[in-house]
């Protein structure tokens, strides 16, 4: 049985699930007014001359970070990365600043972005847009020739910058793989050259400290005229690890930083993963042998040796890793207190900071940075940030729900016309509230719906489309 695909409107869709995850799609009206006039430039260092530049997506215009190295006669090099100086413009307690609290974070659902500030601030006045002069708060920092980084070298400071290149994901990791021409100034390409070395620099050590290497597949909406057409994935490259490599860092040198001044903050933390034994069967199908107890350098041992074995399968096996690792969190962490630490990441001190147009925790520990660089008192006290943490939780966890849903919304609209048809699948959950498979081709998720007993997260099987409910995003498989 086939059928047409159904028509449906899709923004209209994506407003009624943010609703339904306890977000508020629309900002007040009027809320620009409290945007104040002026530019606080006082104490601001002056770096508008150095050639910045940033790395983005083509489409993206809420633009949060810019980059500069320097070589240092001892082989150092020393990296400035500034990030977007949200908090100049966004006071706390006013009304945009109680908006962005509200949602958290920016939503991405794929047919609409619904902002977590007014885009008159986050698409230009705090986005470090090209050729235009922007307040941004500095992270400095040295790494040297090993890839470890001297945090007594580390400065956080308010100053004034300008973007001079503003470059395209695709286009500068091309060039980097050897595959696409230089950029036209020669020295935006003399400082993207720094940033890579930088960049490999500090992956090779967070390789050898047990960093995991993921290849996940997130499948975005295409569409034309309010319609799906398509469902593409992105795929790393090389300019895409380098900004990561370069946030990872940025982000540990700030929790540190704060960490060393006597500042509580907010930590993103993700635990020693529940179902380890799950994923100690899966490498031991594949011939890997991992240790009983979780142990973050034996299985980037064991990804690696699979990326090198297996290419082609290695984003799947990469998922069902990130499935079974489970989600991250928002904590609390006090300076006195010990260090929980990133699974995934094999670090002991992660904040997020680099993001402030996008996720309210980064923009919390801006105005904590602010006071720490300022040795005026701490701006929250342990008991809101405490709750801080817990609430951005809370909304992350919504918001991966949100982005699902309008996936498999997306995934329903598109797969409308192929009842019947049979698919290869990898299962992604399996739990007493379903089983659920991710199709490879197109990467679609839904239901097993028949057939699902004994099976669990990592398995290869085949299934049957049998129903979809595009405006609630059901997809429903049978195994065959």
């Amino acid at each position: 049985m086939t059928r047409g695909a159904p028509e449906v409107n899709l923004v209209q869709i994506a407003h009624r699930v943010l609703r339904e995850n306890g977000f508020d799609p629309d900002m007040p009206q009027g809320i620009e007014r409290s945007i104040p006039r002026g530019e606080p430039t006082a104490g601001a260092e002056d770096l508008r001359d150095l050639p910045w530049s940033s790395i983005d997506n083509h489409d993206s215009k809420d633009l949060d970070q810019v980059e500069y190295a320097e070589a240092l006669p001892d082989g150092s090099i020393r990296m400035r990365i500034g990030i977007a100086d949200v908090d100049a413009f966004v006071p706390r307690g006013s009304p945009i600043d109680r908006y962005a609290w509200s949602n958290t974070l920016t939503l991405y659902t794929g047919v609409h972005i619904f902002p977590m500030l007014p885009e008159e601030l986050s698409t230009d006045r705090t986005s470090l847009l090209e050729d235009q002069d922007r307040l941004a708060m500095i992270t400095e920092m040295v790494i040297r020739k090993d890839g470890s980084l001297d945090d007594t070298a580390t400065r956080i400071y308010p100053a004034r910058v300008r973007n001079h290149a503003k470059l395209i994901y695709e286009n500068v990791g091309a060039w980097l793989e050897g595959n696409g021409p230089a950029p036209e100034s020669k020295t935006i390409a003399a400082q993207l050259a720094m940033h890579d070395e930088v960049a490999q620099r500090m992956r090779r050590r967070r390789y050898e400290l047990g960093a995991l290497d993921f290849e996940t597949i997130e499948a975005r909406p295409v569409t034309k005229d309010g319609k799906i057409v398509d469902l593409v994935v992105t795929h790393k490259n090389r300019a895409r690890e380098l900004v990561e490599d370069l946030m990872i860092a940025a982000n540990g040198a700030t929790a540190r930083y704060l960490e060393s001044r006597g500042y509580s903050s907010i930590r993103r933390i993700v635990r020693a993963p529940k179902r380890w034994d799950r994923i100690v069967e899966i490498a031991g199908t594949l011939g890997f042998k991992l240790p009983e107890l979780p142990n973050a350098a034996a299985l980037s041992d064991f990804l690696a040796e699979r990326r090198t074995k297996d290419p082609t399968r290695f984003a799947d096996l990469s998922l069902t890793v990130v499935k079974l690792l489970g989600p991250g969190e928002y904590v609390l962490q006090r300076s006195t207190e010990p260090d929980v630490g990133h699974f995934g990441l094999a670090v002991e001190d992660y904040a997020h900071s680099t993001a402030p147009n996008r996720r309210y925790p980064d923009l919390i520990t801006q105005r904590l940075l602010k006071a720490a660089a300022r040795k005026d008192p701490q701006p929250y006290s342990d008991e809101e940030l405490l709750a801080l943490a817990a609430h951005c939780t809370l909304r992350e966890n919504g918001a991966r729900k949100v982005e699902r849903t309008m996936r498999k919304v997306a995934a329903a609209t598109l797969l409308s016309s192929r009842i019947g048809d049979e698919f290869d699948a990898v299962v992604t959950g399996a739990s007493p509230k379903g089983t659920y498979a991710r199709l490879f081709r197109p990467p679609a998720e839904g239901r097993v719906v028949r057939g699902e007993r004994g099976l669990d997260v990592g398995d290869k099987i085949r299934v049957k489309l049998v129903d979809t409910e595009p405006t609630r995003g059901f997809i429903d498989f049978i195994t065959v």
